[in-house]
């Protein structure tokens, strides 16, 4: 699965996001206001979601963070 990284400035509270594009390609963004150690930490959740392909779960959003979160 292929996989472009980008560290942009996000609104606070979010950490960092994902979006599967039309080809895809999943991008991730990462917010620029954390320090290194949360940004490894964000990296690591967003790759947990795709390794479970959260954007095909029929769960709702706080149950895939809540699981994701525990897994990680």
């Amino acid at each position: 699965m292929e996989e472009i990284v980008r560290v942009v400035d996000l609104p606070f509270g979010i950490y960092a996001l994902t979006l599967l594009d039309e080809d895809g390609i999943y991008n991730i963004y990462i917010n620029a206001k954390l320090d290194p150690v949360m940004r490894e930490k964000a990296y690591k959740h967003e790759k947990e979601h795709i390794r479970r392909d959260d954007w095909h779960s029929s769960l709702p959003v706080w149950m895939i963070e809540r699981e994701v979160r525990n897994a990680v």
